[in-house]
C-alpha cells in the first residue's frame, strides 16, 4: 500500500551543491513511495539569511544542518533536545505543529553506531582533528563510549593541542585518529590534514568524516601503513535515518 504523505524537507548550509542528503532522501523518497516528500538545498551565504529563509517556507517540515552553520544556527531555535545542547552543535531541526524549531543533534549518533563495530579493547583514546560543530558530535559520542580523547587545532588551547606536537608518542598513546575537519573533501582532493602519518600502524583506525571522496588522502596514507580505515558515508546514513524518525515522531 502507498502511504501519501506529504511533507516538505531540505539542507541548511553553504556551498552544498555537492551534498549527500538531497541525493539520499529523494532516492529514499522514491523508494518507499513517500510521494509527496520533497527535499531540497537551501544553500544561504549567512547564517542570518535563516530569518528570511523561514518566513518564505512556513510549510517546512525539517532541515538537516551542513558546514558552517551547525553551532551557529542555536540561537534562532526555539529548542534545543537535552543531547544538542550538551553538544553544543545541531544537524537536525524539526519544525513542530505549533510553528516552533527545535534542533537535535544525529551526528553522534550516526558516528557512534559507524565506529563501534571497528573497536577493539586496545582502542582507548582518540585524536579528534578540528573542532567545528562535527567534531562536538564526535567528542560526545566518544564519552558514551568510553574513550578519551584531545583536540587538534591549529592553536593549542584548553583540551586541545595543535599539529606541531604530534609525534611518534602521540600515536602510541591515541589509538583512533578522527579527521572532524573539511580538508580533502571534493574538489581539494590532493588535500590532507598535516599529520606524521609514518606513525600509523594496524593498531590504529583512521576516520574520516569526510565521504567524497570515498577515500581521502588522510586514509590513503594511513591504509598505506596498515592502519584500518572508514569514512563518513555510514555516519551520514544513520544520521539522516535517525533525522527521519525525529521529523516523523
Amino acid at each position: 500500500m502507498i502511504e501519501v504523505l506529504k511533507k516538505r524537507f531540505g539542507l541548511l548550509g553553504r556551498n552544498i551543491s555537492y551534498s549527500f542528503s538531497k541525493g539520499y532522501f529523494t532516492e529514499k523518497f522514491s523508494k518507499e513511495h513517500f510521494e509527496g516528500c520533497t527535499y531540497e538545498n537551501f544553500d544561504i551565504p549567512e547564517i542570518n539569511n535563516f530569518t528570511e529563509l523561514k518566513e518564505n517556507n512556513t510549510d517546512l517540515n525539517g532541515l538537516n544542518v551542513t558546514i558552517p552553520y551547525k553551532e551557529s544556527v542555536i540561537p534562532f531555535l526555539d529548542k534545543l533536545s537535552k543531547n544538542a545542547k550538551q553538544i553544543g552543535a545541531v544537524n537536525t531541526i524539526k519544525f513542530t505543529k505549533k510553528g516552533k524549531l527545535k534542533g537535535y543533534n544525529t551526528d553522534y549518533y550516526g558516528f557512534k553506531k559507524s565506529l563501534e563495530p571497528l573497536l577493539q579493547p586496545h582502542h582507548k583514546k582518540a585524536l579528534i582533528l578540528g573542532t567545528g560543530g562535527a567534531s562536538k558530535g564526535v567528542a560526545f559520542a566518544l564519552d558514551q563510549l568510553d574513550i578519551t580523547y584531545i583536540f587538534v587545532s591549529r592553536e593549542a588551547k584548553e583540551n586541545c593541542i595543535d599539529y606541531s606536537l604530534i609525534n611518534a608518542t602521540t600515536f602510541d598513546n591515541y589509538q583512533i585518529i578522527i579527521n572532524c575537519t573539511p580538508v580533502g573533501t571534493t574538489p581539494n582532493v590532493d588535500l590532507f590534514p598535516l599529520i606524521p602519518y609514518e606513525f600509523f600502524t594496524e593498531k590504529h583506525i583512521a576516520y574520516d568524516l569526510i565521504y567524497n571522496p570515498a577515500e581521502t588522502q588522510f586514509l590513503n596514507k594511513a591504509k598505506a601503513q596498515g592502519a584500518q580505515i572508514k569514512n563518513g558515508l555510514d555516519m551520514l546514513i544513520f544520521q539522516a535515518e535517525k533525522a527521519w524518525k525525529i521529523w516523523n515522531k
